[in-house]
């Protein structure tokens, strides 16, 4: 499956390969030639930081590449009273009589515990098109459970980092 992804995220990874290539890329050879120039490099620990520091930019800034060339750019097209992307949603879970806050984003910067939803996710799917006061049906598995939308807030707020891996 391809990853979704906004021109925002688009730009942002773009910026963070910049980055790592331009900045963090000569920080870590610099520190590889520091270390190595300690000596002994068999019980060179600095050495051996300083190189696994440098694979992991290397691996960081093609994941980030190959993300790029496969992603699917998704643009939203909600209403400004429908769910849609980076929308804050406030839900009542009726199992439970709870609220919650959640947003809706793509999947490079989902993350639930800090209610960050991904629109590929049963709820994120679940959500999008629908408003406030709408009853919805969330499908997991075999079964599910329903939420019923309290609010939505389209102004989307802070800018979240994209996921590592």
């Amino acid at each position: 499956m391809r990853e979704q992804l906004t021109k925002q995220d688009v730009e942002k990874i773009q910026q963070e390969i910049e980055h790592r290539k331009l900045v963090v890329r000569k920080e870590a050879i610099e520190a590889v030639k520091e270390a190595r120039a300690h000596g002994d490099l068999s019980e060179n620990f600095e050495y051996y930081a300083a190189k696994k520091d440098k694979n992991q930019n290397e691996s960081r800034i093609r994941y980030l590449e190959r993300m790029l060339k496969t992603a699917e750019v998704v643009e939203d097209h909600s209403g400004a009273d429908e769910v849609g992307m980076d929308t804050k949603v406030v839900l009542y879970y009726e199992d439970e009589d709870e609220t919650e806050e959640v947003k809706i984003v793509t999947s490079i910067r989902g993350n639930s515990l800090e209610g960050r939803i991904s629109i590929e996710s049963p709820l994120g799917k679940a959500l999008l098109g629908h408003k406030a006061g709408d009853r919805v049906h969330v499908r997991v598995g075999d079964g599910g459970y329903d939420v019923q939308i309290r609010s939505i807030d389209k102004d989307g707020g802070e800018e979240e980092s994209i996921r590592k891996f």
